[in-house]
């Protein structure tokens, strides 16, 4: 089978079994795992912020931001397909209490003129007060669009001005990074917090960091454990996150180049590709066209054996290349999926 499910069916490459196999630990909710420790303080290097979190998933680290940066009652802004509001299981309200709006989004972004639109009047004894504006970059429903640098500027000087706290939904930090030719930690000073997914396209089994101020990370350290995520000698599983930023990071852009190839040839196959939306390590492929239920093509696909994903997009199946796709997976898909729905490759 060639996964291209997602950036989250990678599997621990040799050498990470090796650091994970060696790993120094100790007993992490002392914090006396100098694996963890390390990893926490790289870690916050990497995305700008001046101390970070381990935590076990990257949807844990959003909740303790979204609770850490809020009061009860108070309201969210975010686009309306972001992972925060349609993949979270509605946490906003279950942990915080927020009061939580979508904005419409292009490519996953908004403008800053949507903020001031928004916004509500602190003033007012009967409206939620907006507190907390988050972006996802790169945006996983809108197929791994990037946020500009300057539309990322602009919305925090839009925040500070309204006094507005600022989040990042970082899960694919990294490849919005390599599309945008800067680092994370030139994308990551912007915000108030910033979290990063450790088993996308970093490869690891599993983990994520969040990162902000001391202040913060203090109250974020509490809240790991009122959210069950204190763990014990976790350096054993840390350890594939240091390894993945010593031997992870710089690959990431051969992804993205699979991803285009994966696209253009199958755009040359006559399948429904939009070319322009393929920024980083995604490839959304419409079935409208085709005349194709979602259900029939995954299973065609499976039949064929390749794995793609659905998408919030009724039409709209989804190809993610990973660390664990090869170029010759790229190859043998482009022979695969065009038949399995009935398209004849061009010669």
């Amino acid at each position: 089978m060639i996964d291209l499910r997602s950036d989250t069916a990678t599997r621990p490459t040799a050498g990470m079994r090796r650091a994970i196999a060696e790993a120094i630990v100790g007993d992490e909710q002392k914090r006396e795992d100098p694996t963890v420790l390390e990893l926490e303080r790289r870690g916050a290097a990497l995305l700008g912020q001046q101390e970070a979190v381990y935590l076990p998933t990257a949807t844990m680290a959003n909740q303790i931001a979204l609770r850490i940066l809020t009061e009860p009652g108070d309201e969210l802004l975010a686009e309306e397909n972001s992972h925060v509001l349609l993949s979270e299981l509605g946490g906003p309200a279950v942990h915080s209490g927020l009061v939580t709006r979508g904005l419409p989004g292009v490519a996953g972004r908004f403008s800053p003129d949507q903020i001031r639109a928004a916004f509500r009047d602190r003033s007012s004894m009967h409206v939620s007060p907006t507190r907390l504006v988050v972006i996802e970059d790169t945006h996983n429903s809108s197929g791994g669009r990037v946020w500009p640098t300057a539309e990322i500027e602009a919305i925090a000087r839009t925040c500070e001005e309204l006094e507005l706290r600022l989040h990042l939904d970082g899960a694919r930090l990294a490849n919005a990074a390599v599309a945008s030719g800067v680092s994370c930690a030139e994308i990551g000073r912007h915000f108030d917090t910033v979290t990063l997914c450790l088993s996308k396209a970093l490869g690891c089994p599993l983990g994520a960091l969040l990162a902000g101020s001391p202040e913060r990370m203090a109250k974020a350290r509490r809240n790991k454990h009122l959210f069950g995520g204190a763990m014990r000698q976790a350096g054993i599983v840390a350890a594939a996150g240091l390894y993945a930023l010593d031997h992870h990071l710089e690959r990431i852009g051969e992804d993205h180049l699979r991803a285009r190839r994966l696209a253009e040839g199958l755009a040359e196959a006559g399948l429904p590709i939009d070319l322009e939306q393929v920024e980083t390590n995604f490839v959304q492929l419409d079935l409208a066209p085709l005349g194709l239920p979602r259900g029939e093509a995954l299973q065609r696909l499976a039949e064929a054996g390749v794995g793609l994903s659905t998408t919030v997009y009724p039409t709209k199946l989804r190809a993610v290349t990973h660390l664990d796709v090869s170029d010759e997976d790229v190859d043998r898909a482009l022979e695969a999926i065009p038949r399995a729905l009935g398209v004849l490759v061009r010669v």
